[in-house]
């Protein structure tokens, strides 16, 4: 990349091409066109995209050229998307673990290869009891030194206690990460200190499609499945099975904590939930949550 020796994450699901705003600074590179914009991973992450640079991709000598997005808060250095894929006319061999460009009676081919595996268990750093149907922002102790961004997916078992966390890509400061907890029962719950809450992988198991966040909308569950609020830690799993044309398409950030009966805002989901108690639940609702 740019005549400097890098590994790189090929992925097939992005329609652009991303490099770290961390790796740009390390190589040789064209000046930075600066543009703020924001784009949306498949679990609904923010990626802050700071401006655009041309890269010069060179494989064994054959060289392709794309213009990359620079993000700060990217999970790894580089993704190759689909727009360089498709203007080189690159050849993804899965069962031979290699990719093959053609160009000008010219082909070369370079090996897949195993990026190490960096999983951090990400454990509670204090003792917390979080009240019913309640928000708490709370702090997670990673075993890394860097100060390097990361990709938080929530420990499964927490969701059978009905316990919520978003997957996200979150910083890595001082050892420690910030980490949203939903209570979604009807009492309160108590987590302890040293509690796993999930794992921050550097290099995520599985990448999805990312584009343009002005161009897509958020998906949030919709239906009596979804505002029946669950009483039952055991009955959390009821969220996974639903379908999804059960779905319903948010368009902006500020809207999560929007009232769809009234459409008045709230800052918080707390504050949402609240007012939905008392104003805009239908009273089949009330009676379930009383």
């Amino acid at each position: 990349c740019n005549s400097t020796p890098q590994e790189a994450l090929i992925d097939t699901g992005s329609a652009i091409t991303i490099i770290h705003e961390c790796l740009l600074k390390n190589i040789l590179h064209k000046n930075l066109i600066k543009k703020t914009k924001n784009h949306l991973s498949a679990n609904c992450s923010t990626l802050n995209v700071i401006g655009e640079t041309t890269l010069e991709i060179n494989i064994h000598g054959l060289k392709t050229e794309v213009i990359a997005d620079v993000a700060t808060n990217l999970i790894t250095d580089l993704i190759l998307g689909s727009d360089w894929i498709q203007r080189n006319k690159v050849y993804i061999l899965t069962p031979e673990q290699r990719i093959m460009i053609r160009s000008k009676g010219k082909e070369v081919s370079t090996p897949f290869i195993t990026p190490p595996i960096l999983n951090y268990p990400a454990t509670l750093t204090n003792h917390i009891t979080i009240p019913p149907f309640s928000e708490h922002m709370v702090e997670a102790k990673v075993p890394q030194h860097n100060r390097i961004d990361v990709l938080f997916e929530p420990n499964p078992r927490l969701k059978n206690k009905a316990l919520f966390i978003a997957s996200a890509l979150l910083h890595i400061e001082d050892k420690r990460i910030r980490i949203s907890i939903i209570n979604a029962t009807d009492r309160q719950q108590t987590l302890s200190k040293g509690t796993k809450l999930g794992i921050a992988t550097q290099i995520a198991a599985s990448i999805g499609v990312t584009m343009p966040l002005n161009n897509v909308q958020e998906r949030i569950p919709k239906g009596k499945a979804y505002i029946t609020l669950i009483q039952k830690g055991k009955e959390a799993n009821i969220i996974s099975r639903l379908e999804s044309k059960n779905m319903q398409m948010i368009t902006s950030p500020e809207e999560q904590h929007q009232c769809r009966e009234c459409k008045q805002y709230f800052d918080t989901g707390n504050e949402l939930f609240k007012h939905l108690r008392i104003k805009c639940y239908s009273e089949e609702i009330r009676e379930q949550i009383n």
